[in-house]
């Protein structure tokens, strides 16, 4: 049975209004960045615990994670965070993989209710989202937005009463990063709003079946194309919310209203009949980029160049295949290929070590980020000395060990021919779907994530066999004299 129920007095009415609370403050937390967080799923374990939670965070948070992959096939959603009452060691009260946000394996995060107060835990879980989507820890100097006695900014590594509503300038800059290189592909896309917890609401600021817009509250409405005291469009109004909505107008079909973000992404067009935008695709998984040295996966090109200069910075580069090799089969905190169900390090096989803990070379004196120190090993390959560079985040008595290693290679990053990262492990890769759907686009566009051909400009879809504009049958018309508007992104998640 879950604590989180039992501190309730086995109430379940009682614990889901303190779940919705919670995740009511992480909305609001979240707004300031023009990202709504709707709660689309809540589970209360009220006979027994569907994974393993314990005290061991770093074990807590790999089960749930792995429980999360079974809940995707039966409940749509782009991220599950867990809430519990149990205590983990030390001073961790939340953990969350660095940009797993949107990826099957690893969009998720494991949360304690450590306050009385609901806005403690949503304190937690806004932080933990934080690392979901690209949110390093705040280093001195970021906070500018609130002081310490306002409770600071939400990605401090330590935060407590009074506590953080706003994030910093340097949240907000690692956040553009991480979209610009293209993670959080499924932000972009709709939720059902029919799932909503808490049932339909006029002023919610979603718009749900029946309404015609919602901006929220009539005091904090600043919509000039819509009621808000009946959710209806004012006269002549065609629209009121969207990328595709502009002066209560709908855009002409074919106005770009998503860039391609990244080597992995591909844009968008308004319809001319809808105010939003269409949902967001990309290159599908297994397809080429960097000239052919990485594979797309959930919409970014991951490389090992790329995650040493998010390490280290300017000019970081991947360290000979021979520090991969010797460092990552110590099966210490230095070189590993992760952690076991006991929390124990793993040795990395020879086949697996460019899936471990990632070996660059680099000028820098120390790594970049919060509690980040070098961890330097020299290696003697071909007769040659060799300087492994590995990164080691320790937390301080006063932080939370939050993040399961960042030092780790990446999940979907090409650890050989044909070959991509996965669980720790080099593993073949799949190109049947791939294959299937590029046989179909005869040599003149790529295929995206839902499977079809996405046209070179001069070709029509569905089968780029035609004369046209390029495009998809997905992507919304295309017009090419267009300019990119502004977005609104909506993460849905279950709890």
């Amino acid at each position: 049975m879950s604590l989180q129920y039992r501190k309730q007095n086995k109430d379940l009415y009682k614990t889901k209004m303190r779940i919705m609370e919670i995740a009511n403050y992480v909305d609001k937390f979240y707004r300031d960045l023009n990202i709504r967080v709707p709660l689309i799923g809540l589970e209360v374990w009220t006979e027994h615990d569907q994974c393993i939670i314990n005290e061991e965070p770093n074990s807590t948070l790999w089960s749930f994670l792995q429980w999360r992959q079974k809940l995707k096939s039966r409940k749509k959603h782009d991220n599950a965070q867990l809430l519990t009452g149990v205590i983990f060691k030390g001073t961790t009260i939340g953990m969350a993989p660095l940009e797993g946000m949107c990826s099957h394996e690893n969009s998720g995060g494991i949360n304690v209710d450590h306050s009385e107060l609901p806005i403690g835990a949503a304190a937690t879980m806004a932080h933990e989202i934080g690392h979901n989507i690209g949110m390093s820890h705040d280093h001195e100097g970021c906070c500018v937005e609130a002081t310490a006695e306002q409770g600071g900014c939400v990605m401090a590594a330590a935060t407590g009463h009074p506590f953080p509503k706003v994030f910093s300038r340097c949240s907000k800059k690692d956040l553009d990063n991480y979209f610009q290189k293209g993670g959080g592909m499924c932000l972009f896309n709709m939720p059902n709003m029919k799932d909503l917890v808490g049932g339909k609401r006029c002023g919610n600021g979603f718009v749900e079946e029946g309404e015609e817009c919602d901006c929220g509250e009539p005091e904090e409405c600043t919509n000039d194309c819509c009621h808000p005291s009946n959710c209806t469009l004012k006269v002549d109004a065609q629209c009121a919310h969207g990328v595709c909505c502009e002066d209560c107008k709908l855009k002409q079909a074919g106005t770009m209203c998503r860039g391609a973000a990244g080597a992995c992404d591909l844009p968008e067009y308004c319809t001319g009949g809808s105010p939003y935008c269409p949902s967001n695709v990309y290159l599908l998984d297994r397809s080429s980029c960097q000239h052919g040295r990485a594979y797309c996966y959930n919409g970014m090109c991951l490389t090992h160049e790329q995650q040493c200069l998010q390490l280290w910075g300017y000019g970081a580069q991947p360290a000979h295949d021979a520090c991969f090799q010797d460092v990552n089969a110590a099966g210490n905190a230095f070189g590993n290929c992760g952690k076991d169900s006991n929390g124990n390090y793993m040795k990395c096989e020879k086949s697996d070590a460019k899936c471990g803990k990632i070996q660059c070379h680099s000028a820098a004196k120390k790594p970049k980020g919060t509690n980040a120190v070098s961890i330097d090993t020299t290696i003697r390959t071909d007769g040659i000395e060799v300087k492994c560079r590995g990164t080691y985040v320790y937390s301080t008595q006063d932080g939370q060990g939050d993040l399961p290693d960042p030092g780790l290679v990446m999940t979907g990053t090409k650890c050989g021919e044909g070959k991509v990262c996965k669980d720790r492990q080099c593993q073949n890769a799949s190109f049947t779907e791939l294959q299937t759907c590029i046989a179909r686009c005869h040599g003149h566009g790529v295929c995206n994530s839902n499977g079809n051909c996405h046209c070179k400009r001069g070709w029509a879809p569905p089968f780029c066999e035609k004369p046209g504009l390029g495009g998809s049958v997905d992507s919304g018309p295309v017009q090419y004299d267009s300019d990119l508007g502004e977005h609104k992104i909506l993460l849905s998640i279950t709890l």
